[in-house]
């Protein structure tokens, strides 16, 4: 992919901490640390790789949340905004990366990936569409989940990260956690490496559509 300079900057996200309870695949005999997926961990793990290869594509990517604890949501809306009065929120992305869960300690059968973005018509609606372009391009044979009931594929919450800050901001669910399949896909090499390059692709291809 061409290296190109951006006014934007672009604040990479990462779901929970090590200290958030629950948060993880379901415990097997032979599975470390009570759980053999730790969203902590790998939302970190995905996010520093996507900061990494944007920054080498030469655009102005940083870690929302350096720290493995988990840092509040006041405490991530209040950084993201920060920049924004900075660089302008005009001039600011954000993108929250998170394992998704159906229920709480047991294995279930949702499986998919999505991205949600907050109610209503927003800014942040056409970044979904060009990271769900690149989901598309990249999860060949796996679950995309979608609603298409206001037109457009990403799905609509009010989540405190998405509605409190200003720039705009979406929210990406990494499949799911609880179910045995999509854990299998998300430690693979394969799965990591197209979820880093949906989120890498999406946010470069978004960019690169803004005059």
């Amino acid at each position: 992919m061409e290296k190109k300079k951006s006014r934007f900057v672009i604040l990479i996200d990462n779901g929970h901490g090590n200290d958030t309870k629950g948060k993880r695949s379901p415990a097997e005999p032979d599975y470390p640390q009570g759980g053999r997926l730790l969203e902590y961990k790998y939302a970190r793990e995905i996010a520093s790789a996507v900061q990494s290869q944007l920054v080498s594509l030469c655009y102005d990517a940083r870690l929302l949340v350096p720290e493995t604890n988990d840092v509040s949501l006041t405490e991530r809306a209040r950084r993201a905004n920060l920049v924004c009065a900075k660089e302008g929120s005009m001039n600011v992305i954000l993108i929250s990366i998170h394992c998704n869960a159906a229920g709480n300690g047991q294995w279930l059968n949702a499986r998919g990936w999505s991205a949600f973005t907050s109610r209503g018509t927003t800014r942040a609606d056409a970044i979904a569409n060009f990271l769900y372009a690149e989901a598309e391009r990249q999860f060949v044979g796996h679950q995309i989940r979608k609603d298409m009931s206001d037109g457009d594929p990403d799905w609509e919450e009010g989540f405190y990260i998405l509605r409190k800050t200003v720039c705009p901001a979406v929210l990406t669910e990494n499949f799911f956690q609880d179910n045995k399949d999509d854990v299998e896909y998300l430690l693979s090499a394969e799965g990591r490496s197209a979820i880093i390059a949906t989120h890498v692709n999406g946010i470069v291809n978004y960019i690169n559509a803004q005059k």
